[in-house]
């Protein structure tokens, strides 16, 4: 045994997104999954609630240099995950673990908001346009979230994914759930949202 066998690694170091804090105190009930500490479900969620969110910042993000061939605005559904045109030459894709570029997954912090008040909860803190006409399905835009720069995908009919600095999480968090808590929405888990997915 040597002197520096403290800066070994073990392998076991659990990763953590910046809001489990407040997903904790909220009641998240959590699992390790693909090494990450996950918000998995919450006692009395409900996807049916008049708006949601959840924390899926383990979400993989690489970003990829390039032609992508992908009109810009609009993200397109490969692999499983996202390709989200930023430039011509700049692609943000998401949840695509075969990716090959730049790891952006600690840079970038994720929530997911959804219900039938999905936009009145970003119309609350964020400046982006976020009706039919100016973000149809699939649509991507970068712009200010909570007074941040942000990114916001339109996954399906009332589900968005909100991306922005991973150091401003907590903050991000606590403004979207008082925005969505006066409506009545409360945080989900990512089971609850895989149950979502798989019934579509």
């Amino acid at each position: 045994m040597s002197a520096l066998d403290f800066l070994r690694t073990t392998g076991d170091a659990i990763a953590r997104s910046p809001m489990e804090g407040q997903a904790l105190a909220a009641g998240a009930r959590f699992e390790v999954r693909d090494g990450w500490n996950v918000a998995v479900g919450f006692e009395g969620e409900s996807l049916d609630a008049p708006a949601w969110w959840a924390d899926v910042s383990h979400l993989p993000k690489v970003e990829v240099r390039g032609p992508h061939g992908i009109e810009l605005g609009q993200a397109a559904r490969v692999n499983g995950g996202w390709r989200c045109p930023v430039t011509r030459e700049r692609t943000l894709v998401l949840g695509d673990r075969s990716a090959e570029g730049v790891d952006l997954t600690c840079s970038l912090a994720a929530l997911a908001i959804g219900g039938p008040q999905a936009r009145e909860v970003f119309a609350r803190f964020c400046a982006l346009d976020l009706r039919e006409r100016s973000m149809p399905l699939h649509a991507f835009r970068p712009g200010s979230v909570a007074r941040t720069p942000g990114y916001v995908l339109r996954e399906d009919e009332d589900r968005f994914l909100m991306l922005f600095g991973w150091a401003l999480g907590e903050y991000v968090w606590t403004v979207v759930a008082d925005a969505a808590g006066d409506l009545g929405g409360a945080p989900v888990g990512v089971d609850a949202l895989d149950r979502q997915v798989a019934r579509a």
